[in-house]
């Protein structure tokens, strides 16, 4: 396999949680523009150590809205025979999982929703989509280390694309 193929391999095998990863924020800000109310998946609660568990950006909305879109994009992936759906749907639920888990980490180290966190914030997701779907099928080694090395590059990138179109208040 060439490492264009390896490359290409690599980027298909994480679609689904790069996109599961990217939705909740376009899928918030148009329900909010729409006048509808989002829901925090921690209901406003505090941990033990008095700090909210995740905040108000980790909304049910947008988690659902990420599901969604990254489950599609493996069902449209499959439709080619470039990717199983239930591994999609794995990949997808394991990225917000991670990007929860990225969250709570943030809280208890004091930073606010929105704060940077370098490499946290880039590769929270990516470590969770690869943990659980390696629960259920090998991961390629070589695909997991073109997506950490690419993940950082390609998320600071669609995240100042979404702060220039004004969907995101920060561009990190």
């Amino acid at each position: 396999m060439s490492v264009q193929d390896t490359v290409i391999g690599a980027i298909l095998w994480i679609l689904p949680a790069y996109v599961a990863n990217a939705a909740p924020v376009p899928t918030v800000y148009f329900l909010r523009k729409l006048g509808g109310k989002t829901h925090p998946l921690d209901l406003g609660l505090n941990f033990i150590d008095g700090k909210r568990v995740l905040g108000d950006n980790k909304t049910l909305e947008g988690f659902i809205g990420g599901l969604s879109a990254g489950s599609l994009a493996g069902a449209g992936l499959q439709l080619w025979e470039l990717h199983s759906f239930p591994l999609a749907l794995i990949l997808s639920f394991g990225a917000l999982a991670g990007d929860l888990a990225g969250a709570f980490v943030k809280r208890r180290l004091g930073l606010k929703p929105g704060d940077p966190a370098p490499l946290l914030d880039q590769l929270d997701f990516v470590l969770g989509a690869t943990i659980l779907y390696q629960l259920f099928a090998p991961v390629r080694l070589e695909y997991f280390l073109i997506v950490v090395i690419m993940t950082p590059l390609l998320h600071l990138a669609t995240n100042t694309l979404a702060y220039l179109l004004g969907l995101k208040s920060n561009p990190w």
